[in-house]
């Protein structure tokens, strides 16, 4: 079999596969025992025609069946010689074959390009590093999120206030105040004040009680504006938060000896996970300014094949199966080119740096952190680090970590101070 291997371009290629006549012969002759198997003529039983007869008679159906077969076979045979992975299913164009003589074909597929890095040079990233000044009304959030989360819930008798839950039925209007057979939302919870129940809504809520009925205009996105609604109160609810008393105290964090303490565990947390957000924030720079540096690129079939993956995930996550692949397909393209330029960048590093890489023992140590951090759950973390994929996804993120720590010695790094009082405001304005 004789291989020529076209370059396109950086991920595209084109091999053209020449079989000889004495290569293919056995094959041929597979093919046609297999197709005489199938087929029926009077006087001859099945898979017992004489090879001249079924010949004769079908040769150009055995010629379309082998050359199915062949592209199949010789296509993945060629891919092994050259030691070549597709990507995505090939072209297969200029097929020639007639019995006894040559079989020939090209197949166009794309591969994951080879990228070569620049060389490093000092501060040749570019990096903001945010450090995040949290204050005493961020630990208030987080303990008024715990009260919330503790609350108490009584039903109340003597009509709705702002921050009330209700309990409610809504039967869609049309223009004329009718209501729409099929368009009726039954037992819903709502928080009065909260979007879409503020505003000239929220007035129209208040003061409601079990059995009280009102119209709200709600938000619609196939009418492309608002719907008329009529709402049917069922209950109305409100939560009694419990005090930040002892008992309180010991039941959230058994650490903490007083109200003191207990918000100083608070605030270590609320830093923590601003930190977090911090190093995240780092990381993806860090990373965003290499796929900027190298400017890779990559086969169109690769973020396909990624978009092909998010739409069968929100399909098995969606119970309505019904849709708009198109418009997720849009929405995720930038992640899905972003994603593939990093896995392609991450991968060159990877091999350009002998001391990037993670062992066996890097793995399970790893996981012996994490059942030190749990040890109430260490039969669960066991178990779900038993599976090889869970265990590859400790080594990809110990690899990710180690590039991330290599490209941090070419970054300049500018340092910034964020009061967290600018972060509440601006999240006000966005809810406005």
């Amino acid at each position: 079999m004789e291989i020529k291997v076209k370059k396109i371009d950086a991920f595209t290629r084109e091999i053209e596969v020449n079989v000889a006549w004495e290569e293919c012969r056995n094959d041929f002759q597979l093919t046609a025992k297999k197709f005489g198997k199938k087929v029926r003529i009077p006087g001859f039983r099945p898979g017992k025609i004489p090879t001249k007869v079924l010949m004769n008679k079908f040769l150009p159906n055995i010629e379309a069946e082998f050359i199915e077969e062949g592209v199949n076979k010789y296509y993945r045979q060629a891919l092994e010689e050259e030691k070549l992975v597709p990507v995505n299913k090939a072209e297969v164009k200029d097929v020639h074959f007639h019995f006894e003589e040559h079989f020939t074909f090209k197949a166009a597929f794309e591969i994951e390009p080879e990228v070569v890095l620049p060389k490093m040079k000092k501060n040749c990233l570019k990096v903001q590093k945010t450090e995040y000044i949290s204050d005493d009304i961020d630990t208030d959030n987080v303990i008024e999120e715990m009260r919330r989360s503790r609350a108490e819930v009584k039903t109340v008798e003597d009509g709705a206030e702002e921050d009330h839950f209700l309990i409610v039925d809504l039967q869609k209007l049309d223009q004329s105040g009718v209501p729409i057979i099929g368009e009726k939302l039954e037992k819903r919870f709502l928080q009065i004040g909260v979007d879409p129940f503020s505003g000239d809504n929220k007035s129209r809520l208040l003061g409601l009680k079990p059995g009280d009925t009102t119209r709200v205009e709600l938000p619609d996105d196939k009418e492309n504006g608002v719907s008329k609604y009529e709402l049917s109160v069922i209950n109305v609810e409100k939560q009694v938060l419990p005090e930040i008393n002892e008992e309180f105290i010991k039941t959230v964090e058994p650490d903490a000896t007083d109200e003191s303490s207990f918000r100083e565990i608070i605030k270590s947390k609320v830093d923590d996970s601003y930190a977090r957000r911090t190093n995240e924030s780092f990381e993806r720079q860090l990373a965003d300014s290499m796929i900027e540096y190298v400017s890779p690129e990559f086969a169109p079939a690769m973020v396909d094949s990624y978009l092909d993956h998010i739409i069968e995930e929100a399909k098995t996550q969606e119970k309505e199966q019904d849709l708009d692949e198109d418009k997720i397909r849009e929405s995720y393209r930038p992640v899905a080119e972003r994603n593939m330029k990093w896995y392609l960048v991450r991968r060159a590093i990877i091999n350009s740096q002998n001391n990037i890489a993670v062992s066996k023992d890097d793995v399970e140590k790893e996981i012996e952190k994490l059942l030190e951090r749990s040890p109430d759950h260490a039969k669960e973390i066991k178990k779900y680090y038993k599976k090889p994929s869970n265990r590859q996804r400790i080594e990809d993120d110990l690899l990710e970590k180690k590039v991330l720590d290599y490209l941090t010695e070419f970054a300049k790094i500018k340092d910034v101070k964020v009061h967290t009082k600018l972060l509440r405001e601006e999240a006000a304005k966005e809810r406005e």
